[in-house]
């Protein structure tokens, strides 16, 4: 992804690393590369920050920057900290 990233609101990091911690599975909506809504239902299995932008890898091998996320479990993604 080319665009500058925008760092999420920090309470919601804190319950996606909740949800990660707990192995839940989370059904989770995104904006995929081509531009349109993909939906996906896995574990997060890590949450990591690379060159200043962070990242979900979920237990399926996918990995999502976490500024595409439009919601986790039904839970809209709030406002940048």
């Amino acid at each position: 992804m080319s665009t500058n990233y925008q760092p999420i609101n920090c309470d919601y990091y804190d319950r996606l690393e909740a949800w990660a911690t707990m192995r839940t599975i989370c059904l989770i909506r995104f904006t995929g590369e081509d531009g349109q809504i993909q939906e996906v239902s896995a574990r997060i299995a890590d949450l990591f920050v690379l060159e200043k932008v962070e990242y979900m890898r979920l237990e399926n091998g996918v990995v999502l920057r976490l500024d595409v996320l439009i919601d986790v479990n039904n839970i809209p993604l709030p406002n940048h900290c």
